[in-house]
């Protein structure tokens, strides 16, 4: 859509933003932008109807003539725009007509019934595919639900994400004249979604000025610096291009093949990439010369190859061949990579005309001619079995109910590489990068991944857990057992989104009643191993709070959790105790009889370490909420059953207490060889490889009873874990915080407390 509708001028610091990159300051040519675009729609479709072109440029002119662009253009020079490069691409008038309308519906007065009664249903769908609503906000959920909407309305038409992206393409062209933070903010959500999905779609033109408009705006400088360090290199390189191309001419003539060969222009954003993500220097990157060579038929392509193979000595291991194996978005051309003139490197392209085209623009090229006029009318098939994946998305769409992991899986989707396997009986399926045997069956068909058993990869039986490489011929076992299904362990190394929802489906609807009784069951042993009064705990409104604090709808579906996983036993029990012990403190008045200590109830591995004042054989239990230890400042709390709850004086519980005085009573640290005590600990650190095996390593040496642990990472890199475990002596805690601080990349430890 639009980025802008009211002039409000240049953003702030577009003086600098234009000294640098002037590219994204783009305004309407001069010339006469409609008959321009209207003498290339003719020359694409000499035979299409070019009066629906004409009728649509006035109605949207007419629709918008109040309006200006911030850049103080009228507002009809986007839809013209965004019309060219469409109309460039190759695609139909009710196309481009869509496109001089797809504005209108959402920022005029025009409404989808009239225009549907003006131009027919084919253009009304398509507009009505790329309209935003009014309705949508901003934010992670609501983007991911605009970018549902719009992949869904293109798995029924391809042509509605071609001008979503041509809209994209207008609007990144003009970002100069939007504010910095917005155009930030749509540069990042292009080089997310929109140029992998024009990668996706093969549109290479669209992806690669997409990416440059993007890299232009979010890093400006070292955009502009790039950008003069190819202008310095460029005289020299082209001399050297030249002597290759005089070299592969030669060769041509000889081998009597007409053909076209070009040095291949070189992409910022791409050399960027290579600088500042693979470590490479400027001009190891630059001088790596690309030269394309463009022939007329397949048989021509691997002659051309030969020569060159005859004349260059190749480099082992960079020839690639996506005529025999295209790659997913139909992607065709011979890769080879060879020592040229000078010992300097040089990558060769070599493809057939037709598949320039589909290199170029992808789709576009594709839908181009997929279309027939026949009969005044346009026939068109939007998804055909080669971009099978466009139907896919529309059914793992539907399967994944929360939008922000929907946008996860797109974007993870479009961007995923993609290795080839043949079936048995040689039939292609493209699976991600790293897939295994179970992503393959799923590929296949549902079922099959269900019962998967095992499988055979080259005819040898490997494990499912196995990575599949291009070329290999899998075939896999199923079971007959009609109660067959998949694993939970098969969730740790599928690579597919498709494989995933599957599985995940499986156990949340099919055996969700055969989880809930496992989670029953799983619940009722524990307390029984640790002798809780199950009768008294396992009550329904208990568990209907507690399900309510973790998110789940009700009690039932918290079993469900339990019973596949998502949630531990053992936590789900420690909460309910925790509940139900507060509302028993809450509730009960009067003199409480304290119990005397048993044997069973001796904490595990030694006492308290506290005495109560006055009453030497009372049960005393430190309170996990602050998990204090000797040398802390401590309070104590009768409870009503379960003794003497010691807490810090800094415990946030402490407060609540301290309403009650009648039941606060004085204790004092009195530690014994047997004593033992809990203990919270964090570790920040730097994320690095083997982390987590140092810090259990170091714990470990140092006698440390890991009771739970748990790590996470941020986008910074920045690795944050939290353990749990018993100790018998406070300085014996500082000897393991100072060892674990000494860890390489651990820049802080501490204890955790609940203040």
């Amino acid at each position: 859509m639009a980025e802008a509708v009211t002039p409000t001028g240049a953003a702030t610091g577009g003086q600098s933003l234009r000294r640098l990159v002037p590219r994204i300051f783009s305004r309407a040519p001069s010339r006469d932008a409609l008959e321009e675009l209207m003498r290339t729609v003719r020359m694409h479709h000499p035979k299409g109807d070019i009066a629906v072109v004409e009728r649509a440029y006035r109605t949207a002119a007419k629709a918008h003539a109040s309006q200006k662009r911030q850049s103080g253009e009228p507002y009809i020079t986007h839809p013209l725009a965004v019309a060219q490069i469409l109309a460039e691409l190759g695609l139909g008038p009710r196309a481009i007509a869509a496109a001089l309308l797809h504005d209108t519906v959402e920022d005029t007065d025009y409404s989808l019934d009239q225009l549907t009664a003006d131009f027919g249903d084919e253009v009304a769908m398509l507009v009505d595919g790329v309209t935003k609503l009014d309705k949508v906000k901003y934010g992670d959920a609501a983007q991911a639900e605009t970018v549902r909407k719009m992949i869904v309305a293109m798995s029924k038409d391809i042509r509605v994400l071609l001008i979503k992206l041509a809209d994209r393409l207008h609007n990144a062209r003009t970002w100069g004249f939007v504010p910095p933070e917005k155009a930030a903010k749509k540069a990042r959500e292009t080089l997310e979604i929109y140029a992998p999905l024009a990668h996706r779609l093969g549109i290479q033109t669209a992806k690669s000025e997409l990416e440059d408009l993007s890299f232009a705006v979010l890093h400006p400088k070292l955009y502009a610096e790039i950008d003069s360090l190819v202008k310095q290199r460029t005289p020299q390189r082209e001399q050297y291009v030249h002597t290759v191309i005089d070299a592969v001419e030669s060769d041509l003539r000889d081998l009597r093949i007409r053909g076209r060969v070009m040095g291949r222009p070189k992409q910022l954003y791409s050399v960027y990439q290579k600088m500042v993500l693979r470590g490479r220097e400027f001009d190891d990157i630059y001088d790596l010369i690309g030269i394309r060579i463009m022939v007329g038929t397949v048989r021509d392509c691997y002659a051309v190859l030969g020569s060159i193979h005859a004349r260059w000595t190749p480099i082992p291991g960079r020839f690639k061949d996506y005529i025999a194996t295209p790659k997913f978005n139909l992607y065709q051309s011979l890769h080879t990579t060879v020592i040229g003139p000078g010992g300097r490197t040089v990558e060769i392209q070599i493809r057939t005309h037709e598949m320039h085209q589909q290199a170029e623009y992808g789709v576009a090229a594709h839908w181009k001619y997929k279309e027939q006029i026949a009969g005044g009318k346009l026939e068109s098939k939007a998804v055909d079995q080669d971009m099978a994946w466009l139907a896919h998305i529309s059914d793992w769409q539907a399967e994944t109910a929360d939008p922000g992991e929907f946008l996860d899986s797109l974007r993870f989707e479009i961007g995923a590489k993609e290795v080839y396997v043949f079936t048995p009986k040689g039939r292609v399926v493209g699976l991600p990068a790293g897939a295994t045997p179970v992503d393959f069956a799923y590929a296949v068909h549902t079922e099959i991944g269900h019962r998967t058993m095992g499988a055979k990869v080259n005819g040898r039986l490997v494990p499912l857990e196995s990575e599949l490489h291009s070329g290999d011929v899998v075939e896999v076992f199923t079971s007959k057992n009609p109660d067959a299904g998949p694993s939970q362990d098969w969730l740790a190394f599928v690579k597919s989104t498709r494989a995933r929802n599957k599985i995940r489906g499986w156990f949340t609807k099919e055996r969700r009643d055969e989880a809930v009784e496992q989670g029953k069951d799983a619940i009722a042993r524990a307390m029984r191993r640790q002798n809780l009064p199950l009768q008294r705990l396992m009550n329904q409104d208990s568990f209907t709070a507690v399900a309510n604090q973790l998110r789940y709808e009700d009690v039932t579906a918290l079993y469900a959790a339990v019973g596949e996983g998502h949630v531990s036993t053992q936590s789900v029990i420690e909460k309910v105790t925790a509940l139900v012990r507060s509302e028993e403190e809450e509730t009960s008045t009067g003199p409480i009889d304290l119990p005397s200590v048993g044997r069973s109830k001796a904490p595990r591995g030694g006492d308290s370490g506290v005495l109560v004042r006055g009453a030497p054989d009372i049960l005393v239990k430190l309170a996990k909420c602050c998990t204090p230890v000797p040398g802390d400042e401590i309070v104590g709390f009768v409870t009503r059953g379960s003794g003497v709850s010691v807490h810090r004086a800094d415990c946030t519980n402490v407060g609540s207490l301290r309403d009650q005085p009648d039941r606060l009573i004085d204790v004092s640290w009195a530690p014994t060889s047997k004593s033992v005590f809990l203990v919270h600990i964090q570790v920040e650190a730097l994320d690095r490889a083997g982390l987590l095996s140092d810090i259990t390593r170091v714990l470990s040496e140092h006698h440390v009873n890991i009771l739970s642990a748990s790590v996470q990472t941020t986008n910074d890199r920045l690795a944050l874990s939290r353990y749990v475990f018993e100790m018998g002596d406070t300085v014996h805690l500082d000897r393991v915080l100072n060892a674990v601080r000494r860890i390489d990349a651990v820049y802080d430890v501490y204890r955790v407390t609940s203040s």
